[in-house]
């Protein structure tokens, strides 16, 4: 049986009539690895007894209560960011490659203790930074769709694992795009949480409103099962999301009546590069989808400083991150690290001040905005997926890109807002590429927000939808 190709529902259904077990599935999961990841390298490394460990564990629970155990028996890919007990944390950097956790982060924790079965770590750039999943220490994951195309990054071997059904299910992490933009070049759902929603030990400043974990998954159903099973308590995460009723995140999500909500649409948040060919592929879905809605006008929040006020705040995390271990260890971080750090040196108090002051502007604009709509829609990156080659898109229909992070604004925008956005696959480019749509709400309206994403992605009938095939790969080259 391809227990690979069917819905973590479907897997849940199956578990519950007994018609496979954990193990069945992870045995599919395993063989599925070695035989796509030799041409995607999204899982270089791999944990595979210590996932059958995990297995002989979940074989003591006699009665599956899918409540208590969101993820009873399911694969998830973790982040190569984020601590498994006992396998190594490289963070893709020949400094830590042989750094080895003695305890999990509270995600993976929580996620161990809500069923879930860990197969491995998902490949990033080098500390999670770049705007291509490569690295000096394990080289590049390949976008499956096209194999010469970049997948995204930091979440790109993430996204892959699960484009390519290595895994139904994978975690990531998203500062300026890093798990929003790889979901729309593979083709999957990726979701980052309002700031605080799910907590994390792992900030290194905890209260940025910028770094965040969320789910990554085939569809919304399946987003909205791995976001429960990430989600605890963490008293070491000091943003607070206590009154929001996360015991919802237990329910199946549901069908709206779209036509009651009230769409606001933008191609570039009025400052961010879009190429000819995004814009016109958002123009035409966006017309497919207008008779879903009572009615649709263009509109976004005024954040004329957004680009100043994310760099500042941005520069700041990197003195904090890694200004000790360039000291330290000179040479040892790749250039995108080191031109960062650069840059934020050059950073006065006076420009702290300033870029919080504005970004507390362009929060208080989102929220009045989101008064008068229910959700924004752009797309979800500024160009299809690019040769690896590219490094980044150092223009855009011949407009130059001052850095390796520009191209990604669509997406760097919005977290300024500190609300929750959705990317769902659309169709593709022109071109044959996968192509995404960013769903942005309110903060704090998480579940809401899935609601509407998962009402969305049930009404594309009139978008073609693309498909993962294996069969095109040459396994014997």
């Amino acid at each position: 049986m391809s227990l690979h190709k069917l819905t973590v529902s479907q897997l849940r259904k199956g578990l519950l009539k007994k018609s496979f077990s954990p193990k069945e599935i992870l045995d599919d999961c395993i063989q599925r690895i070695q035989k796509l990841d030799t041409i995607l390298n999204a899982f270089p490394i791999k944990c595979f007894e210590k996932a059958y460990d995990q297995v002989k564990k979940l074989e003591q629970i006699k009665d599956i209560d899918f409540e208590k155990y969101p993820l009873f028996g399911i694969p998830v890919g973790v982040k190569d960011l984020n601590d498994i007990k006992g396998v190594r944390t490289t963070q893709g950097s020949h400094l830590f490659e042989n750094y080895i956790p003695r305890e999990d982060d509270n995600i993976v924790s929580s996620m161990r203790k809500n069923g879930a079965l860990f197969p491995g770590k998902t490949n990033v750039p080098e500390h999670g930074f770049g705007a291509t999943t490569t690295n000096d220490l394990f080289g590049t994951t390949n976008n499956p769709y096209s194999l010469g195309k970049s997948c995204g990054a930091s979440s790109g071997g993430t996204a892959v694992s699960i484009a390519s059904q290595m895994v139904p299910l994978a975690m990531g992490s998203d500062f300026a795009g890093s798990l929003r933009t790889p979901a729309s070049f593979c083709n999957i759902a990726g979701m980052r949480p309002s700031v605080g929603f799910v907590p994390t030990s792992r900030r290194g400043m905890g209260w940025s409103p910028f770094d965040v974990e969320g789910p990554m998954a085939r569809n919304i159903t399946d987003l909205k099962i791995l976001l429960s099973g990430m989600v605890k308590n963490c008293n070491l995460d000091p943003i607070p999301t206590s009154f929001i009723d996360k015991s919802k995140l237990n329910m199946q999500p549901k069908k709206i009546d779209l036509k009651k909500l009230k769409i606001a649409v933008s191609h570039d948040l009025g400052f961010a590069p879009m190429s000819k060919i995004c814009r016109d592929d958002f123009d035409s879905k966006i017309n497919l989808l207008s008779s879903l809605f009572e009615s649709i006008e263009f509109a976004h929040p005024e954040m004329n400083e957004a680009d100043k006020t994310f760099y500042l705040l941005r520069g700041i995390g990197f003195v904090n991150d890694f200004s000790e271990i360039n000291e330290k260890n000179p040479g040892s971080l790749g250039h995108v690290i080191v031109d960062e750090l650069k840059r934020a040196s050059e950073i006065s108090i006076k420009d702290i001040g300033w870029a919080m002051s504005e970004h507390t502007k362009i929060f208080r604009n989102a929220e009045k905005f989101f008064e008068n709509y229910d959700v924004l829609i752009t797309p979800a990156a500024s160009v299809p997926p690019f040769n690896h080659e590219e490094e980044y898109p150092k223009n855009i229909d011949s407009k130059i890109m001052e850095n390796y992070l520009k191209w990604e604004a669509i997406s760097y925008g919005v977290t300024l807002f500190g609300g929750p956005s959705i990317v769902i696959p659309c169709g593709s480019t022109e071109n044959g590429l996968p192509f995404g749509i960013q769903i942005i709400s309110k903060k704090n309206s998480d579940i809401d927000l899935l609601d509407i994403a998962f009402s969305l992605e049930n009404s594309f009938k009139d978008i073609p939808s693309l498909n993962f095939d294996d069969n095109n790969y040459d396994f014997e080259s």
